[in-house]
C-alpha cells in the first residue's frame, strides 16, 4: 500500500485531536417497510422473522421484527459524518425492534489511544418507548469531522 500524503496524515491529527472522551453523537430514525426491503434486498438476509408474517406471527414476537444489522447500521451514519474507519464492532442484540419503531442511537466516545490514533466508542440504541435495544462497541481511526459540536 503507498505512503499516505502529509496532507492526510495531518487531517488525521486533527480530526483525532478533535474528539473527546466523554463526547457523544446522536442520530435518530423511524425504519420503515421500504428499509427493510431494501437492507433484505443488498444482503440477502430473508430470515423469516423478517420476511414471512405468518411465521413470525407464531413466534415470540408476535410480528416481523427488523434486521439486527439494519439497526446496527445507525452507525454507519454517525461514523460518515466523522469519517470513522472501523476497525472492530461489537453487538448486544437486547430487545426486537419492529418496523415504524423510532430508535436514537447515541455513540460515546470511551477512550482514545494518541500513540495509535485510535477511538473506542460505546453506542447505546433506545426505541420511542425508551428500551435499551441494542449495545455496541466498536474502534477505529476518526478522520474528518463533519458533524457540528
Amino acid at each position: 500500500m503507498p505512503e499516505a500524503t502529509p496532507g492526510f496524515k495531518r487531517r488525521l491529527r486533527e480530526a483525532f485531536d478533535a474528539t473527546s472522551v466523554g463526547q457523544t453523537f446522536t442520530y435518530r430514525r423511524t425504519f420503515t417497510e421500504g428499509d427493510v426491503a431494501l437492507f433484505c434486498g443488498v444482503t440477502g438476509d430473508y430470515n423469516p422473522y423478517h420476511q414471512d408474517e405468518a411465521f413470525a406471527r407464531e413466534s415470540w414476537y408476535g410480528r416481523r421484527t427488523i434486521p439486527g444489522l439494519l439497526t446496527g447500521s445507525m452507525l454507519t451514519h454517525i461514523g460518515g459524518m466523522l469519517g470513522f474507519l472501523a476497525t472492530e464492532m461489537r453487538f448486544e442484540y437486547l430487545a426486537p425492534v419492529y418496523v415504524g419503531d423510532t430508535i436514537t442511537c447515541t455513540v460515546t466516545i470511551l477512550e482514545k489511544d494518541g500513540s495509535r490514533r485510535r477511538v473506542e466508542c460505546g453506542a447505546d440504541f433506545v426505541n420511542q418507548e425508551g428500551t435499551l435495544v441494542l449495545r455496541a462497541r466498536f474502534s477505529g481511526f476518526p478522520g474528518q469531522v463533519r458533524l457540528a459540536r
